[in-house]
């Protein structure tokens, strides 16, 4: 049982003194194996119609907080915890980063009704109450019994707003809404924000700051270590902790700018062909398990992945050499996933598949099955969802497993994992269960276990989703250090500033077809590499060429 201790507040009590619509006094929580109290004698409040963004480097403890305060830690969630007071509101929403996690039923309209049934709302009224709570999200759909499973991951979000909504809550508690979402997305999920926050309190945690910073009331800036260290208006505390933001790693306006102009950040956006483009400071223990610069490591034909024997993405024709940094990008639902997932062999595939010099066969047949099972191990591969990869019980034996599947020797591979770990700031918690990570963290925790095995291949769905700058860029430096040993790396990205500046190519998928695929403008010539220019990437393409008609095509403008 969780040990609780608190003395609760009701709401009605509160009415009578104050205004607050959620408050925690004298907090203290520690997760079951740790060593530190995640909180220590925290305390926080908000009042009625106030709007509030938490922000600090991931880990700190925003999105418990976020639990604690609506009180779904201890109740659904037993964390040991105490605080000497706390006011849970007597009617509040959550919606988290990732919208799948909180859907309980496979379709939209079952999905809406089961908050509806659970409030007993008649059934004669349910209808129209969805439309309604739909078209203030911004969703209109045609057809109200569409299975949640084709709506993009934008749309799925305001779902989860729209069913939080129908709770009719005093207070919104929004973890990190906008990560899994495209620039287009996230403009869509802020503004069904903003429309419906009339009256209503908001404790926002979002790493994306641009789009709520001059809306909220107030931001509370956390340390590493769960502290408060500063709270006030939004000009207030930029302006006064500008140091502590950088430091922290926390996104804030120029944070991009300055990075480049820092030691690591000019290396990691040195053009390709320039001739610091070398190990350096950045240097694999060992090198990429293919790295035949001459010819390419994937080679793609007439290439389609299916679901349910339908074509969800095709490329006529590409090619990925060692050391490309591919940006795959496009709007929510366009297929870039599938891409990754078809390359992967976890989608059905049609056409020509060569990898690493060697046609990936296809077919249900066991045999076949094997080779190609055997093929594509040669492929590291991060999930957009990095639950679904996760296969142990401790962080530290997820990154050893794969190692030790490829016949690694244990102390070897536990030195590599420790690495790995420390480089991503997960060391210390080997014994921790991959479930008790931040989101944040549980995406670095995902790549670090592919980048561990420093495959012939990487493929990140969304990669940097839910980190903080500093994480980001550790992982960017990472993709950067296999890149130059020869791993080639197709990165699906919504972080424009990812494809201008770290990536080599980009691509563009739009309505499951490849639709653009450029140099980016860190590639400055396809030549100086030996490098064929009439393939799929154009290389030869001029950077004015890029910039007159590329940018604005595949959208890394916007």
């Amino acid at each position: 049982m969780s040990k609780t201790a608190a003395r609760w507040v009701s709401s009605s009590t509160a009415e009578a003194g104050t205004e607050q619509a959620v408050h925690v006094e004298g907090l203290r929580l520690k997760y079951p194996g740790e060593e530190r109290l995640m909180f220590k004698d925290l305390s926080f409040s908000a009042a009625r119609g106030e709007k509030v963004l938490l922000l600090g480097p991931s880990g700190c403890g925003k999105s418990t907080l976020l639990q604690v305060l609506s009180g779904m830690i201890p109740r659904a969630t037993e964390v040991p915890m105490k605080c000497e007071a706390q006011l849970v509101p007597r009617s509040w929403g959550y919606v988290f980063q990732d919208p799948d996690t909180q859907f309980c039923m496979p379709y939209v309209d079952e999905e809406l009704a089961f908050v509806l049934e659970n409030l007993s709302v008649p059934r004669d009224e349910m209808k129209e109450r969805m439309q309604a709570v739909l078209h203030e999200v911004g969703l209109d759909l045609q057809e109200l019994h569409m299975p949640i499973s084709h709506l993009s991951q934008g749309m799925k979000q305001r779902l989860a707003l729209a069913s939080a909504l129908l709770l009719e809550p005093e207070v919104l508690f929004l973890d990190e809404p906008s990560a899994l979402l495209d620039p287009e997305g996230r403009e869509q999920i802020w503004s069904a924000v903003k429309a419906v926050s009339e009256g209503r309190t908001l404790i926002i945690v979002e790493h994306r700051i641009e789009e709520m910073a001059q809306y909220v009331d107030r931001v509370v800036l956390f340390t590493p270590d769960g502290a408060i260290l500063g709270d006030g208006p939004p000009a207030a505390i930029f302006a006064e902790y500008a140091r502590e933001l950088q430091a922290y790693g926390i996104w804030y306006p120029g944070v991009w700018e300055d990075y480049a102009e820092s030691r690591a950040g000019r290396e990691l956006f040195a053009p390709v062909d320039a001739p610091g483009d070398e190990l350096g400071s950045l240097m694999l223990e060992a090198d990429s398990s293919y790295a035949h610069l001459g010819e390419p490591v994937i080679r793609l034909d007439d290439f389609r992945g299916l679901r349910w024997e339908k074509p969800v993405v095709s490329l006529p024709s590409a090619e990925v050499y060692p050391g490309d940094f591919i940006a795959v990008i496009g709007p929510n639902g366009a297929g870039k996933s599938s891409l990754l997932l078809s390359l992967m062999g976890l989608l059905r595939a049609e056409g020509t598949y060569v990898l690493c010099g060697e046609e990936v066969i296809q077919g249900k047949r066991r045999k076949v099955r094997k080779k190609r099972e055997r093929q594509l191990r040669q492929i590291g591969f991060v999930f957009q969802n990095p639950e679904l990869q996760f296969l142990t019980e401790r962080i530290g034996d997820e990154v050893m497993y794969s190692l030790l599947v490829d016949h690694m020797p244990p102390d070897e591979a536990k030195a590599r994992a420790d690495r790995c770990l420390e480089r991503f700031g997960l060391d210390g918690m080997d014994n921790r269960h991959p479930y008790q990570l931040s989101t944040g963290q549980k995406r670095r925790l995902s790549v670090a276990t592919a980048m561990a095995r420093q495959p012939a291949v990487l493929l990140l769905d969304e990669p940097t989703f839910g980190q903080d700058a500093r994480n980001t860029f550790a992982i960017l430096e990472m993709c950067e250090r296999l890149r130059r040993a020869g791993t080639a790396i197709l990165m699906v990205t919504h972080e424009m500033e990812i494809a201008q500046r770290a990536a080599t190519h980009i691509w563009e998928i739009r309505e499951g077809r490849l639709t653009s695929s450029l140099p980016s403008p860190r590639w400055c010539s396809g030549t100086e590499s030996g490098r064929e220019t009439d393939g799929a990437n154009h290389a030869d393409a001029s950077r004015d060429t890029l910039a007159a008609s590329g940018y604005l095509h595949t959208g890394v403008n916007a």
